[in-house]
């Protein structure tokens, strides 16, 4: 029987705010941790493969896959989580750091009973993706990594400035959340992002995070290099270059898929945000290497 979205677990769209039909939301604690927000998916069957989609920096989870999560559905389970500070993901006094992120992932696959799981990541998802299989190797099955990086930049000058806005979102923690979020806007803006030009969902997502942890994880990625060890990975992998992308130049992407040649490879002449913008560019090779990756 085709599924509807009654069996699947639809919130249904609400387009006068740009808000497209979405997975059912649920709010689960990670023992010792904290609360963080899952969206999920059932599979075709109870045996299907899982896959965990990780999402980029200052987004959710919902606003960087709800193109792909009923066209994964088809073959594998789904589930996707807000980052910790980000969206309705994990509040903390610790400073963000990319270890802990990926470590929410397998506290997350622990909690809903999940040994085995392919991990797939977008821009800062991809990151997080490559530390949760260095960190538990064991545990990750395949490995999908798009728009994204083995290292940052090769550029002082934007890795010093990122870490600057780590050291933004540590002084911001003692401000007021209406100050906090004024120096967000201020901070995305001179990174050439104009977060308040969207759709009202796409800001109100947004500017639910946590304004120190989001600013806190930039200084992260610009600290991020997997250069020695990525080549290790001895999973399924594919790899999606974006090659119009003005936030993660191609060249940094190709410089990492040059450290994993057994990779299966798409591309495809995207900006950053094509995942949701162009879907029709994006969703059928993004879900093609989800596929390959899961077929372990």
């Amino acid at each position: 029987m085709p599924r509807t979205a009654a069996t699947i677990g639809i919130e249904p769209a609400e387009p006068h705010i740009g808000r497209p039909a979405l997975p059912l939301g649920r709010r689960v604690n990670l023992a010792g941790r904290g609360t963080t927000f899952v969206r999920e998916v059932a599979g075709p069957t109870s045996d299907a493969p899982v896959v965990f989609l990780l999402h980029g920096w200052t987004v959710t989870a919902a606003l960087n896959w709800f193109r792909v999560y009923e066209p994964i559905s088809e073959f594998a389970r789904v589930v996707s989580l807000d980052h910790r500070g980000h969206g309705r993901g994990i509040r903390s006094r610790k400073t963000f750091r990319l270890e802990d992120a990926a470590d929410d992932v397998v506290a997350l696959a622990d909690e809903l009973d999940i040994e085995k799981f392919v991990v797939a990541g977008y821009s800062m998802g991809g990151p997080i993706s490559q530390l949760v299989w260095r960190r538990h190797r064991d545990r990750v099955s395949g490995l999908v990594l798009a728009a994204t990086f083995a290292r940052s930049s090769r550029r002082s000058a934007e890795r010093v400035a990122m870490r600057g806005v780590r050291q933004l979102g540590r002084a911001s923690r003692v401000i007021p959340r209406r100050r906090q979020l004024d120096v967000f806007t201020r901070a995305m803006t001179a990174g050439g992002s104009r977060p308040n030009d969207r759709p009202p969902w796409f800001v109100s997502e947004v500017r639910s995070g946590s304004v120190p942890m989001m600013l806190e994880a930039g200084g992260a990625i610009a600290d991020f290099d997997s250069r020695r060890w990525l080549p290790a990975v001895d999973v399924p992998t594919g790899i999606f270059i974006t090659s119009r992308d003005g936030i993660v130049p191609p060249d940094r992407q190709h410089r990492m898929a040059a450290l994993l040649p057994h990779a299966k490879i798409h591309s495809a002449p995207l900006d950053h945000d094509g995942c949701v913008t162009t879907p029709e560019s994006f969703v059928p090779g993004f879900v093609d290497l989800v596929r390959h990756a899961a077929q372990s």
